[in-house]
Formats: structure tokens, C-alpha cells, sequence
């Protein structure tokens, strides 16, 4: 008995060394961290894995999320705030304390050194004057945009932060599931065209192959309009070219502005003549997680939107 008991104490005594051990190993790992990133802004060298991350743009936010890294500051963007929209799922576990630093257009940088990030991210276009000063509070990577290039992104962060693998793990199941979406899209429908029509408090958008929805479709395989087939970012249209937003099939999503602009142009467009002949191909979703999301876990909720529209038996992970 005296000897089953010392040797079942050996045990637990070796199998706590090991997992102090690991549990060192990681830590240590954590701390040798060093990486360059090259960036739209030039290149920042971060000693050590962040642990505390600033993102300044929603897309990028997302992006820290997916990577199980701590979002501790974001800032606040037509409807994305501290309380995070329900298409991240379970990866809001990782935004508990998350606190808003500001709107998007004029963070504040006292609430951002407040929070004393490790690591700061943003993207040229929104953020290029911050940059110098950003950097002083904190290493700062800026890639030039989000929209196409959010999967690229996604990378770059993944470098950052010490999950490149995982990066490029969830870009692969990702693509994986985009190319059974839309492989079975095409089956039964015969290469169908789709073509992304967006209502706002400004012109009316068809959205194209550069963009966050454009690159969801060309993932999946699936054809554009003629009119949409560009890299440029969109097309504004007047009701005169309404026959422009036409295809197969239209998906057509409707900003939420404060003074209701967006629902009363989308009711012109649908009383105009023009509209008949498209009104049956539509279908409306979300304009979060089409247009505003620009992550993969918006994607993952385009996709499901695009299998329910054609009626295809693809499972959709990650959509609730």
C-alpha cells in the first residue's frame, strides 16, 4: 500500500513539473518573440508576443479576436463598438475588457496610452497622421487598407503576434469552405452572376471584385455582372442605371443611417420602372457582416447567406 502511495505521489509530482515546465517553455517562447513587420508605413520590430492590443479599425479588430489574442481598446464605427457585433461569436471571450478609445475618425491617444498596449494596429488610409505619434506609445504596424486585403492582413497580424500558423490555418479552412459553397452553387445553377448592391445616405453602390464582398464571391468561384467586374472599390449608381445592378442573382443590404436616407433611396429605386425585372433576383442580407464586417468571420456569414439563397446542402461553420 506505502509503495502504491509513493509511487502514485512520484507521479503527480513528475506531471507537475512537466506542465510547469510547459507552461514555462510557453512563457519563455512569449518573450523571445521578436519579429520585423514590413507595412505600409515602413517596418516596426515587436520584442516579445503582444499580449495587449489596440485595434483602431474594426477589420483588424476582428482579426486580433480570431488569433485568441486580447483586444483591450477599439474604436467605435457606424455600430461597432464595446458591444461587439454577434457575428464574432465566441471570440468576443477575448474582448472582456475591451474599452472604446474614441470614434474612428479622432481616437484618442491619452486613452489609448492609458491602456498600455503592447501593440497598436490600424490601416494607412485611416490613420497614416497618427502614426508617428502612435508608434511613441506602442509598436505600430499599418497595412495600407482593409477591404481586399483582409486576409493579407490577417497574415500580418498572425506574424506579429506569434500565430502565423493559425493565420494561415484559418485562411485555408476558410477558402476550403468558399470553394464548396460556390462549387455547388455552380453545379446546380449554371454559373450563376451575382452582383452586391448597397443602399446608403449617399449614392447607391454596386460593390465589386476589389472589394471585402468581391473577394468573398471570387473565393467561391462565382461570376460577376459585367458592370461589377473591375478592381475598382464601387460603382455609384443613379436610377438611370439601375440595369447596371442587375444579375442572376442580387443580394442588396441597407445601411442603418440615423435619418433613414438609405430605406427611402432603396424604396425610389424599387417604385422606379427599371427596378421591375430585378426585384424577383433579390435578396437582402445583413450589411454588417456583407459590407462592414471585412473579416473572416463575415465571410463565414456571407457564404451561409449565399448557400441558403441557392438552396445548396454546404455546411457553414462558425454561423450561428
Amino acid at each position: 500500500m506505502i509503495r502504491a502511495i509513493i509511487t502514485a505521489l512520484a507521479a503527480a509530482l513528475a506531471l507537475g513539473l512537466s506542465a510547469c515546465g510547459a507552461g514555462e517553455t510557453d512563457a519563455d517562447a512569449a518573450k523571445e518573440h521578436s519579429v520585423t513587420i514590413e507595412h505600409a508605413m515602413g517596418s516596426t520590430t515587436i520584442k516579445g508576443e503582444p499580449q495587449r492590443i489596440v485595434a483602431l479599425d474594426s477589420s483588424l479588430a476582428d482579426a486580433t479576436l480570431l488569433l485568441d489574442k486580447d483586444l483591450v481598446g477599439i474604436t467605435t464605427y457606424r455600430g461597432y463598438s464595446t458591444d461587439l457585433p454577434d457575428y464574432l461569436g465566441d471570440d468576443r471571450e477575448h474582448a472582456a475588457e475591451v474599452v472604446s478609445v474614441g470614434d474612428q475618425t479622432t481616437p484618442s491617444l491619452e486613452k489609448i496610452a492609458a491602456l498600455k498596449p503592447d501593440l497598436i494596429v490600424s490601416i494607412k488610409v485611416r490613420h497614416e497622421a497618427l502614426y508617428d505619434q502612435l508608434s511613441k506609445i506602442a509598436p505600430t504596424i499599418m497595412p495600407e487598407t482593409s477591404a481586399h486585403l483582409f486576409k493579407e492582413n490577417l497574415l500580418m497580424l498572425g506574424k506579429a503576434v506569434g500565430q502565423e500558423q493559425k493565420a494561415q490555418e484559418e485562411i485555408a479552412a476558410y477558402e476550403k469552405t468558399a470553394k464548396e459553397v460556390g462549387d455547388a452553387i455552380n453545379e446546380k445553377a449554371g454559373n450563376p452572376t451575382i452582383s452586391v448592391t448597397r443602399f446608403l445616405d449617399g449614392p447607391t453602390r454596386l460593390y465589386t471584385k476589389g472589394t471585402y464582398s468581391g473577394v468573398v464571391l471570387a473565393d467561391a468561384g462565382l461570376a460577376r455582372p459585367t458592370s461589377q467586374e473591375t478592381n475598382d472599390f464601387a460603382l455609384d449608381i443613379s436610377e438611370e442605371k439601375i440595369a447596371d445592378a442587375d444579375a442572376d442573382k442580387v443580394f442588396v443590404t441597407t445601411y442603418e443611417d440615423e435619418e433613414g436616407i438609405a430605406v427611402k433611396t432603396k424604396a425610389a429605386f424599387e417604385r422606379n420602372p427599371l427596378w421591375k425585372p430585378i426585384a424577383p433576383k433579390v435578396t437582402e442580407v445583413s450589411d454588417t457582416t456583407w459590407m462592414t464586417a471585412v473579416s473572416l468571420q463575415g465571410a463565414y456569414y456571407i457564404l451561409s447567406d449565399l448557400a441558403k439563397t441557392f438552396g445548396v446542402d454546404v455546411e457553414v461553420p462558425h454561423v450561428a
